[in-house]
């Protein structure tokens, strides 16, 4: 199964981190951005090739310290269709580095409708008598809470093409409690959507007991997030809110399981910004990302035990 792949690159790096690579422009560094207006003009084009520009140089520093990137398509998208050929170039090029891909898109339709999603981000497309990997992701953030007629086209193409989805559970944000911790029977929200994942799952679980169907817990709520591990022993965790959210690494531990496994730890701006914290010049700024990447997974590890 897909997260087969990526906790095996996992344990290889001794690395439980992905990045996220939200790019915004202000987030790349005027060299870059200057350049590029200056070939293609003040565009949405220009715009386009500085991120690509700096996408690349982020991950030429950290395919061999992180082992997943997790690109945000809302990011791309609002540069229009130059912003998703981005998308799609710096999926190819992250997957050219050995790199696992997960795009958070957050995807939530029906039948047909979500099957085109799935066939786009997770699957292929004929086009007469060839057939196209569209993005080529290797998995995808969804919103289940359409239930089932929304997930059952992804567990197909999961189960197909060796990919996996991440579903939204218990998420990072202040106000998620307003729909998530209210109860059903008793069983918060958060709580029915997880034994939700575990059903779905049931039919794809892997070497390491996890199936391709995974959740979104975040690490603002580390007492949600240990009840969840708990509760849910086949089902891997994309915990978001480490870093800028304020989630720090104690409160990861409750993520992991006792092989310090299950789980992978999603940084974006710390990453993709540390230049800018550590005060250093732009020129630098894709070290720095390997810098901030680097500690990341040493404040990580210390509570997981991944690194004994």
């Amino acid at each position: 199964m897909s997260f087969d792949r990526l906790i095996k690159k996992i344990i290889e790096m001794k690395n439980p981190s992905v990045a996220g690579l939200d790019p915004r422009l202000e987030y790349v560094p005027e060299y870059i951005t200057k350049a590029s207006f200056e070939k293609y003009g003040v565009t949405l084009k220009a715009a386009a090739e500085a991120i690509l520009t700096f996408n690349k140089a982020l991950i030429d520093e950290l395919y061999d310290v992180v082992p997943a990137i997790k690109p945000q398509a809302a990011y791309y998208e609002m540069y229009g269709w130059e912003g998703i050929r981005v998308l799609t170039e710096t999926i190819s090029y992250a997957k050219s580095k050995g790199m696992y891909v997960m795009t958070d898109g957050k995807r939530n339709d029906i039948g047909a409708t979500m099957e085109a999603y799935a066939a786009a981000h997770l699957g292929t497309v004929a086009v007469g008598d060839q057939t196209f990997e569209p993005f080529g992701a290797d998995a995808l953030t969804v919103n289940g809470y359409l239930g089932t007629d929304g997930i059952a086209p992804l567990l197909k193409i999961c189960t197909e093409r060796d990919k996996g989805i991440f579903v939204l559970a218990k998420t990072s944000n202040p106000s998620s409690g307003e729909l998530q911790d209210k109860c059903i029977d008793d069983t918060p929200v958060y709580a029915a959507m997880g034994d939700m994942c575990e059903k779905w799952g049931e039919n794809t679980i892997g070497e390491y007991s996890y199936s391709a169907v995974g959740a979104v817990v975040g690490a603002t709520y580390p007492e949600q997030l240990s009840e969840l591990r708990k509760r849910l022993p086949h089902t891997m965790f994309l915990v978001p809110g480490y870093g800028a959210q304020g989630g720090g690494a104690e409160g990861l531990r409750g993520a992991f399981d006792e092989n310090g496994l299950g789980a992978i730890v999603n940084s974006s701006r710390a990453i993709m910004c540390a230049y800018k914290k550590e005060g250093c010049n732009g020129a630098d700024f894709a070290k720095a990302a390997r810098r901030e990447a680097v500690r990341m997974r040493e404040d990580i590890v210390k509570v997981t035990g991944l690194s004994k």
